[in-house]
Order: C-alpha cells, then sequence, then structure tokens
C-alpha cells in the first residue's frame, strides 16, 4: 500500500516504514453461536464494536456480554493478551481500545497483539489517526468492512522504542490540555441550556416585563376581560365554521349530493373558569393574568390516518409525520404525500402559525414536542399522530410555543401523558387540558420579544462553542497527525 507511504516522505533519521504485521501478530475475532447457552457465561471478557460506541477510554476491561471457554473453543474467536490492541473493522470502522487484561473480541475486530519492542500506546494513537485510511481499503456494500489482509498491510512509521514513548507522552501532555479547554467548552454549553430554562422561567412568572407591565398597566386587560375575550373570539370561530358548512353543504347539493355529507359544526360549550381547587394546584402568576385550558386560546383537531385505501384518492397532498416535528424546530427533508378526498382537505390543512404537538412515543422526555408551522411547504396536511393547535386571534402563537417548550409546560404535558405497553400518549381530550397561562395580547408580544432577545444571544454564543469544539477536534487529528510524521517530538 505505497499510497499511504507518501504521507511520511520526509521521516527523521532511524524511523521506518513498516506494516501492521511486522509489529505484531493480527487477530481476527468471532462470535460464538447464540442459540448455545452454554457458550455464554461469564468466563471470558468479549468485546464488541457496539461496546466502544461512545467510549472515550484507552483501555478497555469487559463488555456488555461474556462468553465461556467451551464457547471459546467453539468459535473463531480467541484469547488475546493484556495489552492487545483492538480495531473495530466494520460497523463501523475506527474504533480503537487497549485490553487492560485478556479478552477476545467478536468478528468485528481486527487486533494486533504487539511485539516486544513495540510500545501498544504508540499503535493506540496511530490507529486513532488511521481511521480514514482503514476506510480507504475497506470494501463492502451493506457496510464497508477492512479485511485481515488488508489491515496488516496498512503502513505505519515507527520510530526507536524509546522515541514511541516520547511521542506518546507529547500527544497524551497536548491532549490533556485540549481536553481540559473541551471540557470548558462543554460545561459552557451545558450552563446555556439551564440559562435557555431560567429565561422560559422568568417570562411567564412575568419577571422578564414586570417593569414594562407596570408602566403600561392602566391599558392592559384584566383577567375577566381577557376570559370575555376568550369567549367571544370562539363564538366568532364557530360563526365562521358555521358560514363554512353552509356554503359546503350548499355545493353538495347543487353537485347532487354524491359525496359524503358535510358535518355540521358542534357548537362550543360556555368555558367555566377553573375551580378554586385546580387553581389551588397551579403556581401563582402575576395581576392580570389567568391561568386557561389550551383549548380555550386554541382550536384544536386531530390529524388524517393513514390506510392503504388512500393510495386510490385523486387528491395528493404533503403530510406531516412525527418524524417531521421536534421541539421548536421543523425537519421537512424528507416529507412524503398522501391521498384525500375533498372535504378532508380543508379540515387537516395546515395554516402559517399551527401549533404541532406529537401524540405519541416511547420516551416520555420526547412525547408532546411542539414546533410551529412555518408555511414552507404550502398547502400541507397533518397525520393522526401529529396534533394541531390553532390559535385565535388574540394569542401569540409563539407565547403558547415558549410555555409548552418550558420546564412548567413540559411538566404538564408529561402529567398529561399516559403510558401503554411503553408508549406515551397525548389524546386530543389531554391536549385540550394543558394548562397555559394567558395575559393581554399586548404583554404576550413584549413576553416574546424579549425571550427572543436573549435566547438569540444563546444561539449565537453556543455556534460559537460549536465552532470552537470542531477546531479542538481538527486540532486533535493535527496533533496526532504531526506526531507520525516525525515533527511533534524533535
Amino acid at each position: 500500500m505505497t499510497d499511504s507511504n507518501s504521507n511520511y516522505s520526509d521521516l527523521p533519521l532511524g524511523w521506518k516504514i513498516v506494516q501492521l504485521q511486522d509489529i505484531g501478530k493480527i487477530v481476527s475475532g468471532g462470535t460464538p453461536s447464540t442459540k448455545v447457552a452454554e457458550y455464554w457465561e461469564e468466563e471470558i471478557c468479549w468485546i464488541s464494536p457496539a461496546d466502544l460506541s461512545g467510549y472515550n477510554q484507552k483501555y478497555i476491561s469487559k463488555g456488555n456480554k461474556s462468553i465461556s471457554k467451551f464457547g471459546l473453543e467453539n468459535s473463531s474467536a480467541k484469547l488475546m493478551p493484556k495489552g492487545s490492541i483492538l480495531f473495530s473493522s466494520r460497523a463501523p470502522i475506527g474504533y480503537v481500545a487497549i485490553a487492560s487484561n485478556s479478552l477476545a473480541t467478536n468478528q468485528g475486530f481486527k487486533s494486533i497483539i504487539p511485539n516486544e519492542n513495540i510500545f501498544n500506546e504508540y499503535i493506540y494513537y496511530y490507529l486513532k489517526s488511521a481511521k480514514q485510511l482503514a476506510e480507504k481499503h475497506a470494501n463492502g456494500t451493506t457496510f464497508k468492512e477492512i479485511s485481515a489482509k488488508a489491515f496488516a498491510s496498512l503502513s505505519i512509521p515507527l520510530p526507536p522504542l524509546p522515541e514511541q514513548h516520547r511521542i506518546v507522552e507529547k500527544i497524551e501532555e497536548l491532549f490533556s490540555e485540549l481536553d481540559n479547554g473541551v471540557a470548558s467548552l462543554k460545561k459552557v454549553l451545558e450552563q446555556l441550556k439551564t440559562y435557555r430554562q431560567a429565561v422560559l422561567k422568568w417570562a411567564f412568572e412575568g419577571k422578564l416585563t414586570e417593569k414594562w407591565r407596570n408602566t403600561h398597566q392602566d391599558s392592559l386587560e384584566d383577567a375577566d376581560t381577557l376570559l370575555e375575550q376568550i369567549k367571544a373570539e370562539r363564538k366568532r370561530h364557530y360563526q365562521q365554521q358555521l358560514e363554512d358548512w353552509k356554503q359546503a353543504l350548499k355545493e353538495w347539493e347543487n353537485n347532487g349530493k354524491e359525496t359524503k355529507k358535510p358535518t355540521k359544526p358542534q357548537q362550543p360549550k360556555d368555558l367555566p373558569p377553573l375551580t378554586k381547587e385546580e387553581l389551588s394546584n397551579l403556581p401563582s402568576l402575576p395581576n392580570g393574568w389567568m391561568w386557561v385550558k389550551l383549548e380555550d386560546i386554541t382550536n384544536i383537531t386531530g390529524g388524517i390516518a393513514k390506510n392503504s385505501k388512500r393510495n386510490a384518492l385523486s387528491i395528493k397532498l404533503p403530510y406531516l409525520r412525527v418524524a417531521n416535528v421536534y421541539a421548536n424546530f421543523l425537519d421537512l427533508n424528507e416529507v412524503y404525500e398522501i391521498g384525500l378526498r375533498q372535504e378532508e382537505v380543508e379540515k387537516f390543512l395546515l395554516v402559517k402559525n399551527d401549533l404541532l404537538i406529537i401524540e405519541g412515543n416511547g420516551s416520555i422526555d420526547q412525547i408532546g414536542r411542539v414546533a410551529i408551522w412555518n408555511d414552507k411547504i404550502n398547502p400541507c396536511v397533518h397525520q393522526n399522530h401529529v396534533i394541531k393547535a390553532r390559535p385565535h386571534t388574540n394569542t401569540n402563537p409563539l407565547f403558547s410555543l415558549y410555555f409548552l417548550l418550558s420546564h412548567q409546560g413540559r411538566k404538564f404535558i408529561k402529567k398529561q401523558a399516559g403510558s401503554t405497553s411503553g408508549l406515551y400518549t397525548l389524546s386530543l381530550s389531554k391536549v385540550r387540558n394543558l394548562n397555559i397561562p394567558f395575559c393581554s395580547l399586548q404583554e404576550q408580544t413584549k413576553i416574546v420579544q424579549e425571550i427572543e432577545s436573549r435566547l438569540s444571544v444563546c444561539d449565537q454564543l453556543e455556534a460559537t462553542l460549536t465552532e470552537n469544539l470542531d477546531k479542538a477536534e481538527a486540532l486533535r487529528q493535527s496533533i496526532l497527525k504531526r506526531a507520525f510524521e516525525g515533527k511533534l517530538v524533535l
């Protein structure tokens, strides 16, 4: 593999280019049959690439599974001594660790038992730098794998043994400094997460607008007026639905009643204020604010159920799935189409500023993910596992969004979520019953401005921190490159 030698054309005196097979014994792993229970007993530590996923230590002593001597004897797995270097050769290529005791691996490794004059930690760091080289010489269609022959013939620049130790010492000195810097960056990133939640907490406690509210209190509606506004808005919305239904009914009759008859909208029930018992379990709010249900300030509807019969329908529209909706983020890279009947289009159509709430998920932390529809795809509908909450005109949609993203909002969502067979779900009725703070539209808008001015600073800082983390990783690779070019230790 002469192509790799070109990287090391100007090595220091005493260095030489060799192949991995020249510095130790190359060993492939194996897996005993999973059908034989006796092969899987806790006698011999056994490592798979999955054990190294996210593993950042240099040495490893055991994996999640162990095998018996009987399993070792009846498989291609081999017992390797302490100090062997483990290199994952597939799924994925490039995980590296050193055995801190004797162990075996599965077939996803090509490992090296180093010769006596080889410092195993030098090989460890070289293989950490050789991931792309190994991938270049891998083959496969389902997944790439580097064969034992190809791995054995990979080139490696080799200095004398004392120099190997000096290089490793210098790498670890520089990596230690780099790790300290990375740890500081990650700590700030974690602090940003805490600050973001603090901003939302202050916002919905009324603290971000306290001075503004005191200045404008004479022009702001009180709780009773807000409640009357909500009732008037719900009535207006129902009247609009009624007019739309009458028009749809007329068209249906004029077209010979060939399709399904339009369903008359139900008149909304009067909204009673929350009871004293309900209010006693909710955090206190500033004067002039009130707790309401989400259904009080939005029109909440379910989505369209997917089935094979829809493939034959003539109207095809893009539709949002659970996989498209995240916390304050829409992933629209992969949006499918679904068939609809004409009378369904209006019901399931998304409108800009609709709140989208995930109905079900296997993780309690992911249930009720909420984002706001940005109208990037128009027209577009939504499936039944994405609940739509369309804000009334006296509600700022971003105000509701940010509350549902806050710690308190998430707490309400988790409390409402039910669990069946490990799946957490939010029914339409549970979403409608979510508690949410409510204040005048002027203050809602002011709160959104205050939130976004602070979070925009967080976004800029987070981008800078992430960029610096990327630079740190690039510097790490640069250190390794210089080390194996003989330029790190002079």
